[in-house]
């Protein structure tokens, strides 16, 4: 499994959200700024996020993105999922087309399902708001 840089980046998006926006809109280029990810990227994680009702948009002067709740309610896969897809460690779990023709003789399948289901768990156990605290610099 790797997360990419899309899933990466809408995890800094959504702290320098919540940490810089006091209930008021953030704009997108001072997130841009501050996280060093270019507006023009950001404008391929954003639609995710306001898709999933992660954040909230509003366009022109004043305008800008905020979370539609508090930080500790939001997890780690919940935002890696709305911009990643299903966030499985192997191929064969990772979507339906994917379907391995041996799926009901793999040996190994139970493995990578038990592993799917520890990153998930861990992943959903983390929130939004430890990131803040825990992590800060």
């Amino acid at each position: 499994m790797l997360v990419s840089t899309k899933g990466r980046y809408a995890l800094r998006v959504m702290i320098d959200i919540a940490e810089n926006s006091g209930g008021k809109f953030v704009p997108m280029k001072e997130v841009s700024v501050r996280q060093e990810i270019s507006q023009k990227y950001m404008e391929k994680i954003m639609p995710a996020l306001v898709s999933h009702n992660m954040v909230e948009a509003v366009h022109g002067k004043g305008g800008g993105y905020r979370l539609t709740r508090e930080a500790q309610s939001y997890s780690v896969g919940e935002i890696l999922r709305a911009t990643e897809g299903k966030v499985a460690p192997v191929a064969c779990l990772g979507c339906d087309e994917n379907e391995c023709s041996r799926k009901e003789k793999c040996q190994t399948l139970p493995m990578w399902k038990e592993l799917d289901r520890i990153i998930n768990n861990y992943f959903d156990s983390v929130k939004l708001s430890d990131l803040m605290k825990k992590y800060r610099i």
